[in-house]
């Protein structure tokens, strides 16, 4: 099979780096836009410039920066911060695609389930409206929109849920007071926690490059609904440590900023629904496979 060029904008994160290793292995020749010098990289700059390299089959945008950063206040500056690095680059990448002569098959754009409202009770899937008035819901609606391609080329936007996975993100940040025995619910814990593996989620990054009738918004989470208190529980367990110690939700809201820690303090009840009717076949469907993967003190990278 003749090798593709797959441009991957913020292939140098988390889940960046797990999807170049899989798509190396796929016989693809992967391309990062980054801020990053290096062999296989490119500039934000010369994509704008440019345009994308020629004989690109494939664009992927993960670029944000890190909503959940402890280290940087929840300023003005920072959420600025926040939008622009989301909407301006997939802006970027869609003006590319868009003049671009030999277009490129598909973009897969992941961003995330904030599109959805918090709720305890309401139940969500792809067909749902985004009706949140959150910063995060009006985030999603002009990231999404920066998006706008023309035909033929394929659009799937995927909307992750909260990634598990031991190199980073959340469990990276919990690992440590739960491996103590210091872990514990936050806030209520009744909240759902929509997730999912980051080997699926690679995957089904892969699966919509590859399947040609993929198109349109897949919520990219597991099927396995669970609250924050039933997710922590199974971590500790998988871990065998108690899970004791639960996190107030007025010391996260000082912490971090209500309107940021909402993060953590709330969910949303979400369905992979056409995820699932497009045949995606889950690697790890259920949240104790998922913990018991990431039970381990040193990362694999």
């Amino acid at each position: 099979m003749a090798t593709r060029t797959i441009l991957v904008g913020g292939g140098t994160g988390f889940v960046g780096t797990r999807l170049n290793k899989l798509l190396k292995v796929s016989n693809c020749n992967v391309i990062n836009v980054s801020r990053m010098p290096a062999a296989n990289n490119i500039s934000w700059t010369a994509v704008e410039s440019s345009g994308l390299p020629p004989g690109t089959s494939a664009v992927v945008n993960l670029a944000g920066q890190q909503f959940l950063d402890f280290t940087k206040s929840w300023t003005t500056g920072f959420k600025q911060n926040v939008f622009n690095s989301r909407v301006y680059t997939t802006r970027a990448l869609a003006t590319a695609i868009n003049t671009t002569q030999n277009k490129p098959k598909v973009f897969v754009l992941v961003t995330g389930v904030g599109a959805y409202e918090p709720s305890e009770t309401k139940k969500y899937d792809e067909s749902s409206p985004t009706t949140g008035q959150d910063f995060f819901s009006k985030l999603l609606v002009d990231w999404e929109k920066a998006a706008t391609i023309d035909p033929p080329v394929r659009l799937v936007i995927i909307r992750s849920g909260v990634v598990i996975g031991r190199e980073g993100g959340m469990i990276k940040n919990m690992f440590l007071p739960f491996y103590f025995g210091l872990g514990g619910p936050i806030a209520s814990g009744k909240q759902f926690l929509p997730w999912i593996h980051i080997e699926d989620l690679i995957r089904l990054i892969q699966f919509s490059i590859e399947c040609e009738e993929v198109k349109g918004i897949l919520n990219g989470v597991a099927p396995h609904i669970v609250t924050n208190a039933e997710f922590t529980k199974t971590f500790a367990k998988a871990l065998s440590r108690p899970a004791i110690f639960p996190v107030p939700e007025f010391i996260l809201n000082l912490l971090l900023n209500e309107e940021r820690a909402m993060l953590l303090t709330k969910g949303q009840h979400v369905t992979p629904k056409r995820t699932l009717e497009y045949g995606f076949k889950y690697k790890y469907p259920k949240i104790e496979d998922a913990c018991r993967e990431c039970a381990h003190l040193l990362p694999n990278n």
